[in-house]
């Protein structure tokens, strides 16, 4: 994935439902999600927090965090968190 582009970004609006499921809908789809935070919400919270909090409300898992970006991933056909 280092030379994929990301298809979802975090900024102002924070981690919020809308957010939250077209990540889980990538995910069913394709298995893995590259994510980019703008640096806007770095301000309230760690890179390393944000990746988290979203690793487990998308029910995924974390594979790696590098500067302001992170990759997901869930199995296809995996139900957890959907």
């Amino acid at each position: 994935m280092a030379g994929e582009k990301p298809t979802v970004w975090i900024g102002k609006g924070g981690i919020g439902v809308p957010i939250v499921d077209e990540i889980k809908k990538q995910l069913k789809a394709q298995g893995n999600v590259k994510v980019k935070v703008l640096k806007t919400v770095l301000r309230e919270k760690s890179m390393e927090d944000v990746a988290s909090e979203v690793a487990e409300k998308t029910g995924s898992e974390l594979i790696e965090v590098r500067g302001h970006t992170f990759i997901l991933h869930k199995p296809k056909g995996s139900k957890k968190g959907l």
